[in-house]
C-alpha cells in the first residue's frame, strides 16, 4: 500500500478518513500509513504501529507495536 487511506477499511470501519489524513506520527512528526488489515497507523521512520480502537487512533508510544522494515 502506498500512502493512500482506503475508503472502506475492513479492520476499522468507523475511522474518519479526513482525520487519518491529518494525523502525523507523535514521535517523528512524519507521515503515517493506514494499514487496513491490522487496523493500525504505521510510522516507518519511528518503526511503530499505532492501534485504532473503536475508530479512535491511540497515538501513545506506550501503546504502539514495534515493527521491522
Amino acid at each position: 500500500m502506498t500512502g493512500d487511506v482506503p475508503m472502506a477499511p475492513r479492520a476499522a470501519p468507523d475511522v474518519d478518513r479526513r482525520m487519518l489524513e491529518s494525523l502525523v506520527c507523535p514521535i517523528t512528526h512524519g507521515p503515517l500509513r493506514f494499514d487496513a488489515e491490522r487496523g493500525e497507523l504505521v510510522s516507518r521512520h519511528a518503526g511503530l504501529a499505532f492501534p485504532i480502537r473503536d475508530g479512535i487512533p491511540i497515538m501513545l508510544e506506550s501503546e504502539a507495536r514495534r515493527i521491522e522494515d
